[in-house]
């Protein structure tokens, strides 16, 4: 099996490149979803409410919607992934503590649990660890 993988090329550096894409491509994908729900469907002002009524102060909303955004789209580009991704795992920390952490650890509980959150920060570390790839603009 491990002759099968190696000549599949994985653990090559072009597979080490194509799991930074995929994970880059995705995890902005989903920050991008998320700042888009924020703004389009909740409105920057409900978002403000919600921040509000979790004890926060509403101004993390826009700040949060900011982040969110320009972290989105430099992990797609692939711009200081690593960094980038060190960067948005307190944002999504904050969802999983603020918003999350008291509907327990189960995802499918009204108002999802924790784990999603927790999970995609695992995934922010992972790829700040392995870095952009060759297919991203910088290192």
């Amino acid at each position: 099996m491990t002759n099968l993988l190696a000549f599949l090329g994985f653990g090559s550096d072009t597979a080490i490149d194509l799991a930074a894409l995929v994970l880059r491509l995705s995890l902005g994908g989903l920050f991008l979803a998320h700042a888009g729900l924020k703004y389009f469907v909740f409105t920057p002002a409900g978002a403000a409410g919600f921040f509000r009524s979790l004890g926060l102060p509403g101004w993390f909303a826009y700040a949060t919607i900011a982040a969110e955004t320009v972290g989105g789209v430099l992990l797609i580009l692939g711009v200081q992934t690593s960094l980038v991704a060190l960067g948005l795992i307190p944002v999504i920390l904050g969802a999983a503590i603020f918003a999350h952490f008291k509907n327990g650890f189960w995802f499918d509980r009204q108002g999802g649990g924790w784990e999603y959150p927790v999970f995609w920060a695992i995934a922010l570390f992972a790829l700040s660890l392995i870095g952009g790839g060759a297919f991203a603009i910088t290192a």
